[in-house]
């Protein structure tokens, strides 16, 4: 397919220091304000909308209590409609190709709703509003296709954190500028019309300085049958079950979110006592919160896309919403507030801690899980697995109304409903880990590199981002397989000792992360040939493999003798070594020490030692010789 321009390819560079320098980089800038110019638009539309039939227009088909219902269950339907289609179409063409068209409907939706705004049209409107929908539903695939395609691993999660901060911010203005645009006395109306087109106009210019990226599969089939397709879809998402469970605790974010935001107004004026400018304040301070955490990803996680934050944003989404539940049950009955006697009360600043806590953490949760499945997707396939996303998103959102408004009707409080929810996030997110214990394994790996080392990782740039590979290290604690873990940003199969598996807790740790357990020949012939086997099925896989060949814990802190199990995996499969080397670990609380063994005195080295991860370029398996390997790992280890 001809283009107007050279396709632009992910940097290998990342020679830029955050993710903000993103921002000046024309592969990412103009997607970016042209999603945040999209979803400033769709709420600025649906929020002076929702303003204009529940205060100024009187509706008798549409009571003003039904108004905000009905608008958000129009603007959702086409996510459950024609997501399945969406997602085909982004697969199939080129993406600047695919944000154009849907820029381009964005204005000619926007010309019929300033009709509609200037001459009071409700029934137009709601059409709008159901086309918007439409306009969301289309652009969300390849919101979320593109950016892999254009970014690096190591700028994923700080890309995708962008996006999600960007997006909240623009709801939030768009939420706030609709609400005091369309109050304004003769003039609002007209205000609201010519927001939303020139919002369109802006999205449409800053579309047209998105670079080229290539179609990933041109030779599809497009299916236009919804119900068909959707199942289709479904069942390709679930071909790979970490994604599929992903896309699960994504929804499930979703519901979580979605309780608080449809509560925001009742909250602030049932329980909190305040007006709509204090209602208004829990939004802001919720999206501040959600953007805050989706900045801090790249920071916590090292510039990959590291899932541990994902049990840990489940663990601070739980204790907050709890928390919020303590925080208002008792505040006592008073007259409405304004936003000023509002934020003179101390007990009111908990709750927004909570809020912004809770948002926070949910940024956190949320981020890496969407870089997960863009990194582990099938990049032809890529748009039709996030169109699956989107179709659970909205399952998830509508049963979240529902429940809520069954727990309402059941004469549940609302601090009663997010004490609900909370708790059951706690065990969601603990029956999603048991399903996938990566995230579990990797939380472990994060804590332990944050928080009881200082570890520090040089030249993981040579760790490949796919393919088989045997990554070998000097073997110098019980925690040496935590700390590659956390090292990578792909999972790792490890090749172990059967004896570290009777350690408490460290092997029940290992038994989840699939470790493959090696007895000596000598002792159990037929365990150490299933080793081996096991061994050579990862690689076939394309999966790492991690070796430590001195087929025990250094006592003295020096590399020993390799022995000959690498070049017994090299002869069943031939793939790039990856020599590594840590430092600094020898003498720790989980090193073995010549006075004695290991896991005695707790803080003989202090709290968050300092101990390095070195990796070495790789070597091809030709060239693999234990003494060479060894000689490279100990020039790994002098660099310190």
């Amino acid at each position: 397919m001809s283009v107007d321009h050279a396709p632009v390819l992910p940097s290998a560079g990342h020679e830029h220091p955050n993710q903000f320098a993103l921002l000046r980089q024309r592969r990412f800038a103009p997607f970016f304000w042209t999603q945040f110019s999209g979803a400033a638009n769709d709420n600025l539309f649906k929020f002076a909308f929702t303003v204009m039939v529940t205060y100024q227009l009187s509706v008798s088909w549409l009571p003003p209590g039904m108004a905000g219902l009905v608008i958000g269950a129009l603007f959702i339907l086409p996510f459950l409609l024609f997501s399945a289609t969406s997602g085909q179409l982004t697969d199939k063409y080129e993406k600047t190709r695919m944000i154009r068209l849907v820029k381009n409907l964005e204005i000619v939706i926007m010309l019929i709703a300033a009709w509609g705004f200037i001459m009071g049209n409700v029934p137009a409107l709601l059409a709008c509003t159901f086309l918007m929908g439409l306009h969301s539903t289309l652009f969300g695939p390849v919101k979320f296709a593109y950016l892999p395609q254009v970014l690096s691993e190591r700028e994923l999660t700080g890309g995708n954190g962008m996006v999600e901060m960007g997006t909240f911010v623009a709801i939030l203005l768009g939420n706030v500028v609709g609400g005091l645009a369309v109050a304004i006395p003769e003039v609002g109306h007209q205000n609201v019309a010519v927001a939303c087109v020139a919002l369109a106009v802006v999205g449409r210019f800053m579309a047209g300085r998105i670079p080229a990226v290539p179609a990933t599969d041109p030779g599809l089939t497009i299916n236009w049958n919804p119900v068909s397709e959707t199942w289709r879809n479904l069942k390709l998402a679930h071909n790979n079950i970490v994604v599929f469970r992903s896309l699960l605790g994504i929804s499930w974010m979703w519901f979580f979110g979605a309780v608080f935001l449809s509560q925001f107004p009742s909250f602030a004026k049932e329980v909190l006592h305040g007006d709509e400018q204090v209602a208004s304040l829990l939004l802001v301070v919720f999206s501040v919160g959600i953007g805050t955490g989706s900045l801090l990803c790249e920071v916590l996680s090292r510039r990959h896309v590291e899932i541990g934050l994902v049990p840990l944003g489940a663990i601070g989404m739980s204790v907050f919403a709890i928390d919020l539940y303590f925080s208002s049950r008792g505040l006592p009955a008073s007259a409405v507030m304004g936003l000023a006697a509002f934020l003179a009360q101390p007990a009111h600043w908990r709750v927004m801690a909570d809020l912004m806590l809770l948002s926070l953490f949910a940024g956190l949760y949320s981020v890496p899980m969407y870089a997960l499945i863009q990194l582990r997707s099938q990049p032809t396939h890529r748009a039709r697995i996030i169109a699956a996303n989107n179709i659970l998103n909205a399952l998830f959102m509508i049963v979240s109304s529902i429940l809520a408004g069954a727990l309402l009707q059941a004469d549940f409080s609302i601090p009663q409903i997010f004490l609900f929810v909370g708790l059951a996030n706690a065990v969601v997110a603990f029956y999603i880990f048991m399903l996938v214990p990566e995230y579990l394994l990797r939380f472990v790996a994060w804590a332990a590199s944050h928080f009881v080392y200082r570890f520090k990782v040089t030249g993981d740039e040579h760790i490949p981002s796919q393919g088989a590979a045997v990554l070998v290290c000097n073997h110098v604690s019980f925690v040496d397989a935590v700390l590659l873990i956390a090292a990578s940003p792909r999972p790792i199969r490890f090749l172990m000792d059967h004896r570290i598996f009777r350690v408490p807790l460290l092997g029940w740790l290992f038994r989840l992360a699939r470790a493959i357990p090696i007895a000596p020949r000598a002792e159990d012939p037929a365990a150490y040939e299933a080793a081996f086997d096991a061994a050579a099925n990862v690689l076939k896989e394309g999966d790492l493999l991690a070796i430590f060949p001195e087929g025990g814990i250094t006592r003295d802190g020096t590399l020993q003798e390799f022995k000959g199990g690498v070049m017994k995996i090299l002869e069943r499969q031939s793939v790039p070594v990856i020599p590594m080397a840590l430092t600094h670990l020898w003498g720790s609380y989980f090193s073995r020490i010549e006075q004695g063994g290991a896991m005695v005195r707790p803080f003989r080295r202090g709290w968050f030692s300092r101990v390095g991860l070195n990796v070495g370029a790789a070597m091809p398996a030709g060239q693999v010789q234990p003494e060479v390997l060894r000689g490279r790992v100990a020039a790994l280890m002098a660099q310190g």
